[in-house]
Formats: structure tokens, C-alpha cells, sequence
């Protein structure tokens, strides 16, 4: 009986997590603007938990809480800039997830492109090296290039005897 008790109780206790409701935040909006809004706003921040998700997408308690300042925002009537200006102050340039253009981030718009440059720089420099290596290190000697020149006039009288039979 103990043992039946025990491994109920065991059961309750893995099952009852499961079974509890996820933190799943139902918001009220006034208007259906204000929704749009939310969406448009939990889409535009980055969830700094995360990094490549953005808030609406975002599980993390720190998602579930920048989302219920924005709803929290929304509800006292403050704009969309008023909002991110709020958030971009507090957490700086990084919670935008696309951050502006400014000399603080060039490095992060303009380094993706200096990078494929440099590489594209690097290949071609490679590729130069290596066929100037194979050319200096493959020289014919005297007789190799006898040799080539009786097989390319050879494959030449050939190409013009075959020429002059179609004909």
C-alpha cells in the first residue's frame, strides 16, 4: 500500500509540471491598433536574453518582461518612438534588432562587406602565387621541348589532313 501511495505521489510530482499552465501572457488591448502595435513593437527589439530572436519570439523571463513594459506603454498612451527611445536609453543600440547607421556601428554594417573583400584579396593573391609557382617550377628542358613541339605539329597535320579528306 505504501509503495502504491509513494508512486503516485511520484507520478503527481513529475506530471504536475507538465500540466500546469505555461507562462503564456494573454494581453487586453483597447483597440486592435494597440495589438498591432505590440506585434510590431515585440518584432522590431531583440530579446537581449536570446540575442537572435527578437521578443515576440523570445521564451526567456526577460522577454516576458520588456513585453509587459511595451503592453504596459501601449496602455498609457506613450508612441511607438517614445517607446523604443524608452528602451533603446535603458539598454542601449543592441536591443534594436536592426540598429541604426551611425558612426558607433559602422564596423558592424560596413565589416561584413571589408571581410568578403579581403577574402576575395586573399584568394586571387593565392591563386596568382600558385600558378607563377607551377609556371617557374615546370620549365621544359631542351629536349622536353622538342619533344612538345614534334607532338603539337604532329596533332597539327593531323587536324589539317582530316580537314582536307572531309572537304
Amino acid at each position: 500500500m505504501r509503495g502504491l501511495i509513494l508512486s503516485i505521489l511520484l507520478s503527481l510530482v513529475v506530471v504536475w509540471p507538465a500540466a500546469a499552465p505555461a507562462g503564456i501572457n494573454a494581453y487586453v488591448f483597447d483597440t486592435p491598433q494597440h495589438e498591432q502595435r505590440f506585434k510590431k513593437l515585440a518584432a522590431e527589439l531583440r530579446c537581449l536574453v536570446c540575442q537572435n530572436q527578437n521578443l515576440a519570439d523570445s521564451d526567456a523571463d526577460l522577454a516576458k518582461d520588456l513585453k509587459d513594459e511595451i503592453y504596459e506603454m501601449i496602455k498609457d498612451g506613450k508612441s511607438d518612438t517614445e517607446i523604443v527611445d524608452f528602451m533603446v536609453a535603458r539598454y542601449g543600440d543592441f536591443v534594436l534588432y536592426r540598429p541604426p547607421v551611425k558612426p558607433v556601428t559602422y564596423m558592424l554594417w560596413v565589416g561584413p562587406f571589408i571581410l568578403f573583400v579581403l577574402g576575395v584579396v586573399i584568394l586571387v593573391m593565392f591563386v596568382r602565387r600558385r600558378n607563377q609557382d607551377v609556371l617557374e617550377s615546370g620549365e621544359l628542358s631542351g629536349e622536353e621541348r622538342q619533344r612538345l613541339e614534334g607532338l603539337l605539329k604532329e596533332q597539327h597535320e593531323k587536324g589539317t589532313s582530316s580537314k582536307r579528306k572531309r572537304k
